[in-house]
């Protein structure tokens, strides 16, 4: 990081710490208050769209450290937050267990399925390992509906807001407390991981297994260890899809919404910790914004077929996918670094 004139770093743990200088923690903890007064200004639809994108944020976190760190290339990342969500939802319909419990079991049940998947990732690499996601992906749906005794196919589960004691989360306003706490934490930890040992692991494993190997990382433990964490962090993220949503169905989780969360990725920008952010946000307004926008459209173009505005969605997601891979390759976590280097912006090089 480029820090001001007259500020040096003396320790390895200043250097690699994460908030650095008084400035930092300055901008942060006014962040922070920002952050707690959002509810008490904006309406509940706009609280919910927010909830909605944190729980997007911790998805693509997960998909990132499968990803962009590792390299291991993963197209069902849908299927795994499927098994989180309908974890949850058994857990807390069929045995009365507590939402936080049944929140961590949910991260480990997706973190195991994935394990199991991505041991492939010993033998193939690359387009052929985004089969046997995409298998996954499949697996998992068909598995869901047709294993009718506990998940009753198509016709879903219902799922009860979290609780913790006396205190339930079943306004806009809870649930945005919840879902921020535990994005900000799965914010804070990815961050961390990157600079850590085993983020350093997971990058050599994916610019070069080979060369990797020789340097005595352990190539397949850590691609296991990426398939779990990515896994894992789809599982919180399900868990928390599944008791803000209140009811879910196999259709909430289809190959279309795993495509999804590879676009944001990219848009957002892979293998760093600011592109999942970036990504979840540009996308999910986007989602909203042509929502606001296709009975105009309709309107506009009524000699067109009917129904065409439906699909407007796709249509400016696919058409966003195509400029940002032929005009920034690198998301818009590579244009926020040029601009901080344009303006010199050193309170956010971090």
């Amino acid at each position: 990081m480029n820090l001001p004139c007259g500020i040096r770093n003396f320790s390895y743990d200043t250097d690699t710490a994460i908030i650095r200088t008084r400035t930092q923690w300055c901008i942060f903890i006014l962040f922070l208050c920002v952050l707690i007064s959002i509810p008490f200004f904006l309406s509940g639809f706009m609280v919910d769209i927010i909830v909605l994108i944190g729980i997007t944020i911790i998805a693509i976190i997960g998909l990132n450290i499968m990803v962009g760190y590792c390299g291991q290339l993963s197209i069902g990342h849908a299927g795994f937050i499927a098994v989180g969500s309908y974890t949850t939802a058994i857990l807390t319909n069929n045995f009365q267990i507590n939402f936080f419990i049944a929140l961590v079991a949910s991260g480990i049940a997706a973190g195991i399925i994935g394990l199991l998947f991505g041991m492939p990732s010993l033998r193939v690499k690359g387009f052929y390992l985004a089969i046997t996601t995409i298998a996954a992906q499949f697996i998992i749906i068909w598995i869901l509906n047709h294993w009718t005794d506990v998940t009753h196919g198509s016709m879903g589960l219902a799922v009860a807001p979290a609780s913790f004691g006396n205190t339930v989360f079943n306004s806009s306003t809870m649930q945005y407390y919840l879902v921020t706490s535990i994005t900000a934490l799965t914010v804070f930890f990815s961050t961390n991981l990157a600079r850590s040992k085993i983020g350093r692991a997971f990058i050599a494993v994916r610019d070069n297994d080979l060369a990797a190997e020789v340097m005595g990382i352990n190539v397949f433990s850590y691609k296991l260890l990426a398939f779990f964490l990515g896994c894992f962090f789809a599982g919180i993220s399900g868990s928390l899809f599944a008791q803000w949503r209140g009811s879910i169905t196999p259709e909430d989780f289809t190959f279309g919404q795993s495509i999804l969360y590879i676009g944001i990725l990219i848009i957002g920008g892979l293998g760093t910790s600011i592109g999942p952010i970036f990504g979840s946000l540009f996308i999910r307004l986007l989602e909203q914004f042509v929502i606001l926008l296709a009975p105009t459209v309709e309107g506009t173009l009524s000699s067109l077929p009917t129904g065409f505005a439906t699909g407007l969605s796709s249509m400016i997601f696919g058409l966003m996918m195509i400029i940002f891979l032929v005009f920034e390759p690198r998301g818009l976590a590579h244009r926020w670094n040029l601009f901080k280097a344009s303006y010199r912006l050193w309170p956010f090089s971090y």
